[in-house]
């Protein structure tokens, strides 16, 4: 097991410095680049800090999850809510409290579940504020970290599949959101994907993808768009929670039945409300099962000292309901 010398040595610093560094002791003067490079021999050596090691004491566990690459500052991440149930499950000896993280702001956190692709920067700043980190879609760089890997295109050639192969529906369209704050780019890779798989199935008409604001406003009036273009599609996919919200809301406001007058996929993403269309036929990018291998693999590095990392990939799943 490493040891504060062991990093010491090799960031040639003493263990004073390493010990008050780790534990983010704030009156400590020395460089960024030294903080930088002790965290990094930590997350290479797999330090486990004397409080993680007795954390079985301790009553309560801090995990920070870092999702603003998927969902907008603006919104709530729902899903944060139902974790407990699922942590007390996993791990009955300790409460695991989940804080959703902001990116100019840090902390310290036993763990962290981080979501998307990050920049060199901010992967600096996940390693300043927990030794413990879990990549779920990142990209393929070797962070030397556990990371879970989630089929997002595949949940869209499923949901064609279902519509075109099995429902034999001749027509398909998308109406989705899209959102850009600096760095952070939401939608885009979706919105890809649903014109490269309409096209290999033969249903990409430009004239039916339907794209603006990430909300529930700009679902509706995407919407009542589609309605009056004179060529709605026999099925749509709706390419989140809230341009979902809206977009029914139109269609029903209007008269339409689902899927005798139009079918429709809802393309769930992490939750940023409670949806009152529950029974509707969905493509879940993350359901419970990815939470609970993250809070699995997070424990592993903690209780269990593991060393190895690990690579895990898991698949969408198309839950089949009323609508299409």
């Amino acid at each position: 097991m490493a040891t504060i010398k062991d990093i010491a040595k090799l960031a040639e610093v003493s263990p004073t410095t390493v010990s008050r560094v780790l534990n983010q002791d704030e009156t400590m003067v020395v460089s960024q680049e030294i903080k930088m490079k002790i965290f990094r021999i930590a997350h290479e050596l797999k330090y486990v800090s004397p409080r993680m090691r007795h954390l079985q004491e301790k009553e309560k566990m801090i995990v920070g999850v870092a999702d603003w690459h998927i969902v907008r500052p603006d919104r709530l991440n729902v899903h944060l809510a139902s974790l407990n149930c699922i942590a007390e499950s996993l791990s009955p000896k300790v409460k695991i409290e989940f804080v959703r993280m902001e990116k100019e702001t840090s902390g310290r956190y036993d763990g962290i579940i981080a979501f998307g692709i990050f920049t060199e920067e901010e992967m600096e700043l996940l390693r300043l504020q927990s030794v413990a980190v879990i990549f779920i879609n990142s990209n393929d760089k070797d962070y030397q970290y556990d990371s879970i890997v989630m089929d997002f295109d595949r949940g869209i050639i499923e949901s064609m599949e279902y519509l075109v192969n099995k429902r034999q529906y001749r027509s398909a369209g998308y109406i989705g959101g899209l959102y850009e704050n600096g760095e952070v780019r939401i939608g885009y890779r979706r919105l890809k994907c649903v014109k490269e798989t309409f096209a290999q199935y033969g249903c990409l008409d430009e004239r039916n993808i339907y794209v603006g604001e990430l909300s529930k406003e700009s679902g509706y009036a995407l919407a009542k768009e589609a309605m009056v273009s004179g060529h709605l599609p026999e099925a749509l996919i709706l390419g989140s929670d809230e341009i979902a919200e809206g977009a029914i809301e139109a269609f029903q406001e209007a008269g339409l039945r689902n899927p005798k007058d139009l079918a429709i996929v809802i393309y769930e993403d992490i939750k940023t409300l409670e949806s009152k269309w529950k029974d509707f036929t969905r493509v879940q990018m993350f359901p419970d099962i990815v939470w609970e291998t993250a809070i699995k693999l997070l424990l592993e590095q903690i209780h269990q000292r593991r060393t190895d990392s690990m690579k895990i990939f898991l698949p969408a799943k198309l839950k089949l309901g009323d609508s299409a």
